[in-house]
């Protein structure tokens, strides 16, 4: 038994629309949640070092926002899975160096979320690597 749907269809839009809110999911909570809490947002970049901490927030709240509604609109979701992707990938470094803690729980579970956000990170870079051949193709269709 095989389930097919029409690529172009609603059903696969919807699918597809789902699929990308769960991958933005998490930078669409992030970035209102600094919203609603400035001083919290402050707080979470001067506990990473960040400097100055305020310009930070500000900047990661807008690509955690941005880049989620370009991916879920698809104006140009291609530059905002990059942005997010690049984004995931240094967050991880500066974030979850596992390999600096020593061995327990803490370590174990941050290098769980580590490969996690590497995960998060790939899924971007193939919604950033599919978008250009889905719209080349529904161009020709």
């Amino acid at each position: 038994m095989s389930f097919r749907t029409d690529p172009a269809g609603p059903v696969a839009g919807a699918a597809k629309f789902v699929a990308l809110l769960g991958l933005c999911a998490a930078y669409i909570q992030g970035g209102l949640v600094k919203l609603t809490d400035f001083p919290g947002a402050i707080g979470e970049m001067t506990h990473f070092g960040l400097t100055p901490p305020a310009l930070f927030a500000v900047l990661v709240m807008a690509l955690e926002l941005i880049a989620s509604a370009m991916i879920l609109t698809g104006f140009r979701r291609w530059l905002g899975a990059l942005a997010l992707a690049g984004f995931t990938l240094a967050a991880t470094m500066i974030a979850l160096r596992y390999w600096q803690l020593p061995a327990g729980q803490e370590r174990f579970m941050a290098a769980n979320s580590f490969y996690e956000h590497l995960g998060l990170a790939g899924g971007f870079l193939l919604v950033a690597w599919l978008d250009p051949t889905e719209r080349a193709q529904g161009a020709r269709a």
